[in-house]
C-alpha cells in the first residue's frame, strides 16, 4: 500500500517503530496480517474392497487441518498443520495460541515471525499442537510472499532445474500380504518407480518384494512397534531383501541412542524423523549418527521455515533428507516446492489411495509416477472454497 508521506528526503530512511519505509515523498505501509483461521475438512476416500487401517480401526477417510491466513490488502495465504487424531487440540493452538499473536503484524517478516513464536511458546511444549499449527501459519506466510513476488514458491526458494519430482507410493496399511502384493503391482502399473509400505510382518513385505523385484526400491515404515534389540533381529530378517530403508523401526521414536546403535548393526538404511518437531532434535540426531535418511514433516517442524534448515543441516552433516509427506493440501504442495528448491533430486511421498474429489484438484495427483512441479504463484493452487464448505468439519 502507498500513501504520501510529505516529505522531500530522497535517501531511504527506516523507522524501527513504524517499519515504514520511505522514498522520494513516498511512504510504504506494510501489509498486515487480519485473520488466521484452522478449517478441518474431511475427504472420504474411494476405496475397492481392500480395507486400509489406521491404529487397529478402518481408515476410510483422511482429515486435514487448513490455516486460512488472511492479509488487509486481499492476498490470502493457505497451510496446512498436522492434525490425525488430535485435530482438535491443534485447532485450538492456531485459533487461540497462534492467532492472536500475528494478527497485526507483516506478513513478510517470517523469520522474525517463527522466532518470536517459538521463544514466547516454548513453555508450551517444544513439540506437538502448538508447533504444528507455527507450522501451518509459516506454510502460509510463504504461500502469501510467493503470491506477491508473482512467483511459484519454489523460484522464491531458489528455482529449480526440474519441471518434475518424482513420487513414491506410499501404501496405506492393510495387515494382507495378499492385498499388498496386489496394491503394490497396481502402483506399479500406474508409473510409481518407487513403493513403500506401513507394515512390520516379515511374509507381507516379501510379498510386496517378489512384485518389486531388484528394479523398483522398496522401503518400509514399520510405525515403532519394536524395542532395540527387536528391530535389530528384525533388521537381520530382512537383510536379503536389499531395502531402501526401514523407517522408524523402534519405540519410543525419539531413541536416538537406540536408533544408533541399529543403524551401526544394519546392513539396511535406517530412516526417521517424521515424529521429530524441531531443528534441536534434528541436530541430536545426526550428532549420534541414528539415521542415514531423515525425514522431517513440514506440517510438524516448523513449516518451510524450519524445513530449509533441517536440509541444511542433513548437508552439513552428511544426511539425506527426503521429507515425510502424506498429505493432500498445502503441506504435500510445500513439500514438492522446498524438494524442487534442492540441488538433489528428491522422490515426494504420495499416499497411495484415491479420492472422488479433492478441494486442491489434480495439483495432488501424479501423472506416471511423477509430480508436476507448482508453477502457479504461491503454492501453486489455491482449494476450491465450494469443496471446502460441503467438506468442512469445524
Amino acid at each position: 500500500m502507498l500513501v504520501s508521506s510529505g516529505t522531500r528526503n530522497d535517501k531511504w530512511r527506516m523507522s524501527s517503530a513504524s517499519q515504514q519505509i520511505v522514498n522520494e515523498g513516498v511512504e510504504f505501509i506494510p501489509m498486515k496480517l487480519t485473520r488466521v483461521e484452522p478449517i478441518l475438512i474431511r475427504t472420504p476416500l474411494k476405496l475397492d474392497d481392500a480395507r486400509p487401517q489406521a491404529g487397529g480401526a478402518p481408515k476410510n477417510d483422511v482429515h486435514t487441518v487448513l490455516v486460512k491466513v488472511e492479509t488487509d490488502e486481499g492476498v490470502t495465504g493457505w497451510g496446512e498443520a498436522f492434525s490425525n487424531a488430535g485435530w482438535q487440540s491443534t485447532c485450538t493452538a492456531i485459533a487461540q495460541i497462534i492467532a492472536p499473536r500475528v494478527v497485526g503484524r507483516d506478513p513478510s517478516q517470517i523469520a522474525q515471525i517463527q522466532a518470536d513464536l517459538h521463544r514466547s511458546l516454548y513453555n508450551t511444549g517444544r513439540s506437538g499442537p502448538t508447533v504444528f499449527a507455527i507450522s501451518g501459519l509459516d506454510i502460509a506466510l510463504w504461500d502469501i510472499a510467493a503470491k506477491r513476488a508473482g512467483l511459484p514458491l519454489y523460484k522464491l526458494l531458489g528455482g529449480s532445474a526440474r519441471a518434475t519430482l518424482p513420487a513414491y507410493a506410499s501404501l496405506l496399511r492393510y495387515g494382507d500380504a495378499v492385498v499388498v502384493e496386489r496394491k503394490t503391482r497396481e502402483a506399479i502399473d500406474r508409473g510409481y518407480r518407487y513403493i513403500k509400505l506401513h507394515e512390520n510382518r516379515t511374509d507381507i513385505v516379501r510379498a510386496a518384494k517378489k512384485v518389486c523385484g531388484d528394479h523398483v526400491p522398496l522401503m518400509v515404515d514399520c510405525s515403532c512397534p519394536w524395542t532395540v534389540d527387536e528391530a535389530i533381529a528384525m533388521a537381520h530378517e530382512w537383510s536379503d531383501m536389499k531395502l531402501a530403508w526401514i523407517e522408524e523401526p523402534i519405540y519410543p521414536p525419539d531413541d536416538h541412542g537406540g536408533l544408533a546403535r541399529l543403524r551401526r548393526t544394519s546392513r539396511t538404511p535406517i530412516a526417521a524423523g517424521e515424529n521429530v518437531s524441531n531443528f534441536m532434535e534434528f541436530k541430536r540426531l545426526f550428532e549420534v549418527g541414528a539415521v542415514g535418511i531423515a525425514q522431517p514433516s513440514i506440517t510438524k517442524i516448523g513449516g518451510v521455515t524450519e524445513m530449509r534448515k533441517i536440509f541444511a543441516l542433513g548437508e552439513a552433516n552428511g544426511v539425506i533428507v527426503v521429507p515425510h509427506s502424506p498429505y493432500f493440501g498445502p503441506g504435500l504442495l510445500a513439500s514438492i516446492h522446498v524438494c524442487a528448491a534442492s540441488a538433489r533430486e528428491i522422490p515426494i511421498e504420495r499416499y497411495y489411495c484415491d479420492f472422488t474429489e479433492t478441494p486442491f484438484g489434480d495439483q495432488i495427483i501424479p501423472k506416471n509416477g511423477d509430480f508436476a512441479v507448482p508453477q502457479g504463484a504461491g503454492l501453486g493452487q489455491d482449494p476450491d472454497l465450494d469443496l471446502i464448505e460441503r467438506m468442512r468439519v469445524t
